[in-house]
């Protein structure tokens, strides 16, 4: 009786501290969203190569005085930026493009004391499941690693061309996704006491289905990162044809032909219509397959939230396409990405885990 109940506290021990676990994952992914659209507004508002210098340590202070915000200012007309773009701008207006790159650096160091804090005292205090320690770390050490190619990002604008490469953009946005995706995989199964069980809810089919949206999710966000690399968003501002054909002419000018791909305005944003077209195809068919089924309650709103979350991406990405590309509603259109990730990854949990 007695070891009845010593297993019983121990368990309930056990899923309180998993809920810990969880609520502090969650919040970090909550900011590693707002990381992502800050990012995205930084990048729409021009702001991204106002700093020129990279200081993890110290560059948590902003200039304090006079003197010293003309010395950063002068820093930044020696980059191709200001003098090839911005050439007369005057400190005003610096300090307005500035805000914006230091507030998401800022918040990236944020986002670092927020996970280190809490994860060195849930360590010290046994909360944390050994098989679970190495996840966590490599989780920190990633987040290290996205600081440093955020860094390699921007020095690609300083040099010569005053535009970010593409690549390297789109390099940054994927490992954050990645980290955001990894981190809530785990606080989810943190909060649910996920435990795989013997015989899932779902049929094999359906789990299939749901992980390959997942994966069109992610690749569909990662061309958004060459749209955005190439500013592609602001040509073909009609839809659905571009420049009043279904396959615009432009598209293999460039050799060698993958190159067109990830370099040609034409071709990146076809792209990108095209995935972002076969993920709405695949989330209205996933919806519809999915209610043929008994899922467990948490999945069927899973579903439902999938269906919701598409529609008004789709909606975003179009209205943005045709507006040229607003700050406001492009930010929401990102934001929009991430969001339908976020679903799409509960789906796929739910749908391998849950049973209730």
């Amino acid at each position: 009786m007695y070891s009845s109940t010593t297993s019983s506290a121990t368990a309930a021990a056990r899923t309180a501290h998993d809920r810990q676990l969880a609520l502090w994952l969650m919040i970090c992914c909550a900011m590693v969203f707002a990381m992502v659209v800050l990012g995205g507004v930084t990048r729409l508002t021009g702001s991204g190569l106002s700093m020129v210098e990279w200081d993890p340590i110290f560059g948590i202070v902003p200039p304090l005085s006079e003197a010293q915000w003309d010395a950063t200012f002068s820093l930044y007309k020696e980059s191709p930026e200001y003098q090839k773009i911005n050439a007369g701008m005057d400190l005003h207006g610096f300090k307005q493009i500035y805000w914006f790159e230091f507030a998401h650096r800022l918040l990236g160091r944020t986002i670092g004391v927020v996970f280190l804090i809490p994860f060195l005292y849930f360590l010290f205090t046994g909360r944390i499941r050994r098989p679970l320690i190495p996840r966590l770390a490599m989780l920190f050490v990633l987040g290290g690693l996205q600081g440093v190619l955020g860094w390699y990002m921007v020095k690609s604008g300083l040099v010569d061309r005053p535009h970010v490469s593409q690549y390297r953009l789109t390099a940054h946005l994927a490992a954050a996704l990645l980290i955001y995706a990894y981190m809530l995989w785990v606080a989810l199964g943190l909060w649910t006491h996920a435990e795989r069980p013997e015989e899932s809810p779902a049929p094999r089919g359906l789990r299939r289905f749901a992980a390959l949206l997942g994966g069109l999710v992610f690749i569909t966000a990662l061309s958004g990162g060459f749209v955005a690399g190439l500013k592609a968003g602001f040509a073909y501002n009609t839809f659905p044809l571009m420049d009043g054909h279904w396959i615009p002419e432009a598209m293999f000018l460039m050799s060698p032909v993958w190159r067109n791909f990830f370099e040609n305005i034409a071709t990146v944003q076809f792209d990108h219509r095209l995935l972002a077209t076969l993920v709405f195809v695949g989330c209205v068919s996933f919806w519809l397959a999915a209610r043929r089924y008994p899922l467990p309650a948490s999945a069927r709103i899973g579903v439902h939230a999938l269906l919701a979350a598409v529609l008004l991406q789709v909606t975003l990405g179009i209205s943005t396409l045709l507006l040229h590309v607003p700050t406001p509603l492009a930010s929401a259109h990102q934001a929009g990405a991430l969001l339908l990730l976020t679903v799409v990854l509960f789906v796929n949990h739910r749908l391998i885990y849950a049973r209730d």
